[in-house]
């Protein structure tokens, strides 16, 4: 069986269809599945066990079924939480309780960290084991995130085979209950809709243009093809980035959305909320060259490929 935190979520979800889609219907899904905006993402899925996520870590440590590999996707990912405590006990120690159950239940485990660690991007982009205790994330969130990887990495024993995935800016189907933290993909759709323009964020950094604000874009289709890479291969552990490796603009990705649409882009721009303008990342980009030496060959969606599918296969279904 196949345990995964965060089912009901946006990319646990993603990963979990994967896996019935290639015939892992045993699935044991973990959530606070009392969010109502969230019901909808685990209606189609295949599973053994709908395990709240109050009392996942006790059945894990008490149960006699086997578990073959575990996904802890689930977390806390608002960039604009100051909880600290909060992040504590949802990112570090709920993941820490799971590591040690892997560990002397000798269950391999792959979890979700984030490329919010990277910060302003003072020590570049790359998966490098040796610079996390130097990276100074913008937010507790980033700050929870790299609590933990630090924290593996002082382990000393371990699951069989583990892996930290540096999620990057992940967009696509089942992120719609997120709200202010879902893709500009997302929002852009939802404007357009509305009032058939756009706004994003004016640029307050003189060496980007408005809209020329630069991130890594990954489809989460993607980060699903990857995590069923890792449990079918389990190469060298460790920590990997999972972006596409191409950063794109704002810009780019608004007016892709309008041509999914079939429409000419209407684009003007607002100033960046004070609560996140000094924290704001004006470039990311993935170093993807671990992944692929660990042997991961299979093509990313482009930008362009990855929002003409989801507009079209998702979004335009919805609205």
């Amino acid at each position: 069986m196949i345990a995964i935190t965060g089912a009901a979520g946006f990319i646990a979800s993603v990963v979990a269809k994967r896996f019935n889609d290639l015939g892992f219907n045993d699935l044991i899904l973990v959530d606070d599945f009392s969010h109502p905006q969230k019901a909808y993402t685990s209606v189609d899925l295949k599973f053994a066990h709908k395990i709240e996520r109050s009392i996942f870590i006790e059945w894990l440590e008490k149960t006699d079924e086997k578990i073959d590999f575990i996904f802890h996707l689930g977390a806390r990912t608002d960039t604009t939480e100051m909880n600290v405590e909060l992040f504590n006990t949802l990112n570090l120690h709920y993941s820490q309780a799971i590591w040690n159950v892997c560990t002397k239940k000798n269950i391999p485990l792959v979890y979700a960290s984030s490329a919010a660690t990277y910060g302003l991007g003072e020590y570049g982009y790359k998966d490098d084991h040796e610079i996390v205790n130097s990276l100074k994330p913008l937010n507790p969130y980033g700050e929870s995130k790299n609590d933990f990887d630090k924290w593996v990495l002082q382990q000393s024993t371990t699951p069989p085979f583990w892996a930290g995935l540096k999620f990057f800016n992940v967009y696509g189907p089942n992120e719609y209950h997120k709200g202010r933290m879902a893709s500009v993909i997302f929002h852009t759709f939802n404007q357009i809709k509305l009032n058939g323009e756009m706004k994003l964020f004016r640029s307050h950094n003189p060496n980007y243009t408005d809209g020329g604000q630069l991130r890594d874009f990954v489809y989460v289709k993607d980060v699903a093809s990857v995590c069923e890479f890792l449990m079918q291969n389990q190469p060298a552990s460790g920590i990997y980035n999972l972006g596409s490796g191409k950063a794109r603009t704002f810009l780019d990705l608004a007016s892709l959305t309008f041509k999914a649409l079939g429409l000419e882009p209407k684009i003007s721009f607002v100033d960046t909320p004070l609560d996140i303008r000094d924290k704001y990342q004006y470039f990311t980009e993935a170093d993807m060259s671990k992944l692929k030496a660990a042997g991961y060959d299979k093509h990313f969606h482009s930008l362009e490929e990855g929002i003409a599918d989801y507009v079209g296969n998702y979004l335009m279904k919805l609205s």
